[in-house]
């Protein structure tokens, strides 16, 4: 059962990957894979409780991994479509990889947003362990999971609805946000992200194999700090903002909230 499930949830998030890309290519907007990206962690857990319990008793505990994994991802999805999408040019960060392609930058465009949909396929192992639980009743490590899931989410929100209240206010054109969370870190979306991750890796633990699962939060971390997260918005910060966001580095912890320094 497991390979098929995986078999499928790779052919759905593959082939609305390459649905995106082609949307991509008259819009000339490589920012839709964003929302893409999150859009294909909400349908997963719900395809994974929906194809996995058929006949099992485990819904209760499917039924919540569903509804955690689904309605963090629609959310960061839409907020995603919105924030950098509908009515705004290509982030700064594809527009560097263009730059940086210069040739056959379609198909090399192709290859990332598919690298997104195996990416989304390896961090779905916690949805998949779960729903495939047979047991009927939840052990500690579901209720601690949705624990730390509901305060990851709460914060996750916060952050992203301070981000755009900043961003709206025409006062602010050019600034960086140092406003409410984003005083305390650089990133704390991406701080909140991460926690989401080990919510989810933890309500795994409940299921046979769940340990698996560690290895989403794992795999988060390495790319919000060491690859496509942190580091490219970093990058992008410092060529619009230079000394203002040097300073703002200098002062503010980059990932973990924390009491900004004084200088």
């Amino acid at each position: 059962m497991i390979v098929h499930l995986l078999l499928v949830g790779t052919c759905i998030v593959v082939g609305m990957m390459l649905i995106l890309w082609l949307i991509h290519l008259p819009l000339k907007n490589a920012s839709v894979v964003d929302p893409g990206w999150a859009g294909g962690l909400a349908i997963l857990p719900v395809f994974y409780a929906i194809a996995g319990q058929a006949g099992h008793s485990g819904t209760a505990r499917a039924t919540i991994m569903a509804m955690m994994g689904g309605l963090w991802g629609m959310r960061l999805a839409l907020y995603l479509l919105f924030a950098r999408v509908i009515g705004h040019p290509e982030e700064g960060r594809y527009q560097e990889l263009r730059r940086q392609w210069k040739t056959n930058i379609p198909l090399k465009f192709l290859g990332f947003f598919e690298f997104q949909a195996v990416l989304c396929v390896l961090l779905s192992g916690p949805f998949l362990f779960a729903a495939i639980n047979p047991d009927p009743g939840l052990s500690g490590f579901e209720y601690a999971g949705a624990g730390i899931w509901l305060i990851a989410f709460i914060g996750e929100i916060l952050a992203d609805t301070q981000l755009s209240r900043f961003k709206l206010n025409p006062a602010n054109r050019g600034k960086l946000c140092d406003a409410g969370l984003w005083n305390y870190s650089r990133h704390p979306n991406y701080f909140f992200e991460s926690l989401i991750w080990i919510a989810y890796a933890v309500f795994a633990l409940g299921s046979p194999w769940g340990w698996i699962g560690l290895l989403s939060p794992v795999l988060i971390l390495y790319f919000l700090l060491k690859v496509t997260g942190i580091p490219s918005t970093e990058a992008q910060a410092l060529r619009t903002k230079g000394d203002a966001y040097r300073r703002y580095q200098e002062t503010t912890s980059m990932f973990v909230p924390w009491f900004p320094k004084k200088i």
